[in-house]
């Protein structure tokens, strides 16, 4: 039986999904898992304090070793993933991240459909640096430790994974619920009305580890290949890209998540992505349907 490519892009998002998150019997006693695999960070987004979650978030192990006392930089987080991004780029975001395929699921949700504009796609930038990399070195407390701002103050996927869940279970937690817990809360109905509504939103708009991904796209090993030639300007796999972007025009873009939709819809077959660029390859899969 021959899948798809999107049905294969599908099974590993679920297979992925399921091993980064596996200690599904925390949820009922509201515990976290803190065992030595929680020293290791997942490829994609995913809360720490996810009762399920057996890996910690990358973008949180940053923000906490930077914010220490004395000063680090988390280098196995950091290595962990430019070496990533290096090998995949921002396909780990379309295969690999549990809360991108929660995105995908929400906006299955029936509804207008709609693009997001442009400038907006520019605001993880402004996350990732200011809140990720500058807010926990330079605001500290009494005690020397930087806030985890980005974790704190706005992650949608920390405030679904963990904090609901565990509010559920911990009467003694919704006796100190405050102006922080509605202002996540908020940032969370605004995410999930927004990805009903646009493919991917926090992907594209508020995704500092996307972002990172993203910058390293046009060095990746595994990209987005185009044919010199056979393009007739169709616009099928401007259409059919989730992330709006125009692949024949910016095949290296940082928005690219390399799900391979462009090229299930080219009629041309002049669109493939892999690791290798070649003519066979190009058709070869370019005749995949979505």
């Amino acid at each position: 039986m021959k899948f798809t490519r999107n049905v294969r892009r599908k099974i590993i998002q679920v297979a992925a999904f399921g091993f980064t998150n596996s200690h599904l019997g925390n949820f009922a006693a509201g515990s976290i898992y803190k065992g030595s695999w929680k020293n290791f960070c997942s490829p994609g987004l995913n809360c720490y304090s996810c009762p399920a979650a057996g890996f910690a978030c990358p973008i949180g192990a940053m923000q906490a070793v930077g914010g220490s006392p004395k000063f680090g930089i988390s280098f196995y987080a950091v290595g962990f993933v430019l070496a990533l991004g290096v090998i995949f780029g921002r396909a780990v975001c379309g295969y690999l991240c549990p809360f991108g395929l929660i995105q995908e699921l929400l906006h299955k949700v029936p509804s207008p459909k709609k693009r997001i504009p442009k400038p907006l796609t520019y605001i993880k930038y402004v996350l990732l640096a200011g809140l990720v990399l500058m807010f926990p070195v330079f605001v500290a407390d009494s005690f020397g430790y930087g806030s985890p701002a980005f974790c704190e103050y706005i992650c949608p996927a920390g405030t679904l994974e963990g904090g609901i869940p565990l509010l559920l279970t911990h009467p003694e937690l919704r006796m100190q619920l405050g102006g922080l817990f509605i202002l996540k809360a908020a940032i969370l109905v605004l995410t999930i009305v927004g990805c009903i509504v646009i493919c991917r939103f926090f992907c594209k708009v508020m995704c500092p580890l996307g972002a990172i991904y993203g910058l390293l796209n046009k060095v990746s090993f595994y990209r987005m290949h185009v044919a010199e030639t056979g393009c007739v300007s169709c616009g099928k796999c401007r259409d059919a890209c989730p992330m709006d972007i125009n692949p024949v025009a910016r095949p290296d873009s940082a928005e690219c998540i390399r799900c391979g939709k462009c090229a299930a819809a080219c009629p041309e077959h002049i669109l493939s992505v892999g690791f290798v660029n070649n003519q066979s390859k190009l058709i070869s899969h370019g005749t995949d349907n979505s």
